[in-house]
């Protein structure tokens, strides 16, 4: 059995989790086995920012992506994608990555979802106050 060449690169945005393998190929983009325009099928807005590394180096239909995601929702899962797939382009080439943190894909979104406090009913929200 032969090993195939790759590189791999983890992204995570909110509660989302994804695992990107990178090989050489035409292009081709799979999301949990599937294809990316059956798995993004909503928006094709999304597929735009899904390929976004690849237009930023003028790489598209280079390399193709296998992607495990898991956990968030279709627009985290994207978005934990796209930094899997800036993370790996750095991996194939150490020159890219100055281009790829110009664009603002090599960063991490740190907002997440604020934990429930005891006592209240959500992070912040209180019951209504009644005077008597």
């Amino acid at each position: 059995m032969a090993k195939d060449n790759y590189f791999y690169a983890l992204g995570r945005r909110k509660s989302a989790t994804a695992r990107v393998r990178l090989t050489s190929g035409k292009g081709v983009i799979t999301v949990n086995d599937k294809p990316a325009e059956v798995y993004f099928a909503d928006s094709k807005y999304l597929l735009g920012k899904l390929t976004q590394p690849f237009v930023v180096l003028d790489q598209l239909g280079k390399f193709d992506v296998s992607a495990r995601v898991s956990g968030g929702g279709h627009d985290g899962q994207l978005e934990a994608i796209r930094l899997g797939i800036a993370k790996a382009l750095v991996e194939v080439n150490g020159d890219l990555k100055a281009t790829l943190k110009r664009a603002d894909l090599l960063s991490r979104d740190p907002r997440d979802k604020e934990r429930k406090k005891f006592g209240l009913k959500g992070a912040r929200k209180q019951r209504q106050f009644t005077k008597r």
